[in-house]
């Protein structure tokens, strides 16, 4: 019994794990983002780890058809403000990198000043990280595999970005457990300062205060 029991939960974990893997596998997303005319500037950020593969591709899609596609100055920086991609006067593009620190990774779309048109220019990004930016179709060609061995080697690789996945987000959680705790030691401490403090500073006025009534001869 107790072994029917265990292998139905290994079959859970079993599964559990693959549809994780088949979710990570589609992580990347196409986004929508609405400029209203020019000058006009809006941001996209993701949260990614180190060592992370990031594909984008966007292109420029004007609502207003009287007037010449607009262009964009688009810009892509690291966490630490290094440019990673920068095009100016470009109506598509893609930019590709591997992620050297972990942070946010910041994609910034401006429409330039010369766009005479009143409609809002919309610009579509299909933003790729990870196992979901990888060319799995040159991965089948070099081994020579395809059908469910490439769907298994699919299947593996998502596994492994989740156990990375993992990892970082404990890292994260060490990181700001140490941070927490430092910071209550410091309000614990300032607390303490404090009641020193005022505790001189009562003990002063007392003394200060008793000196004087004795100087008076008020007491």
């Amino acid at each position: 019994m107790r072994k029917g029991a265990e292998s139905s939960r290994g079959l859970f974990w079993t599964v559990t794990v693959l549809c994780l893997a088949s979710d990570w596998m589609q992580v990347g997303e196409a986004i929508w983002l609405n400029l209203p005319g020019a000058s006009r500037t809006k941001c996209v950020s993701e949260e990614i780890q180190n060592n992370v593969v990031v594909l984008g591709d966007y292109v420029v899609i004007s609502e207003d058809h009287s007037h010449t596609l607009p262009t964009l100055t688009v810009k892509v920086t690291s966490p630490y403000g290094n440019n990673i991609h920068h095009q100016e006067n470009v109506t598509h593009g893609q930019f590709a990198f591997t992620t050297h620190e972990a942070g946010n990774y910041l994609a910034c779309f401006t429409v330039d000043g010369h766009y005479q048109g009143s409609g809002d220019v919309s610009v579509n990004l299909d933003w790729k990280t990870g196992i979901a930016a990888k060319d799995w179709d040159s991965v089948a060609r070099k081994e020579k595999i395809d059908g469910v061995e490439l769907e298994l080697k699919r299947l593996e690789g998502a596994v492994e970005a989740i156990h990375e996945n993992l990892l970082y987000l404990k890292s994260r959680e060490a990181e700001m457990r140490t941070v927490s705790e430092t910071t209550n030691a410091r309000v614990a401490w300032f607390s303490i300062l404090s009641l020193g403090i005022c505790i001189a500073v009562s003990v002063t006025q007392l003394w200060y205060l008793k000196r004087y009534f004795l100087k008076k001869k008020l007491i």
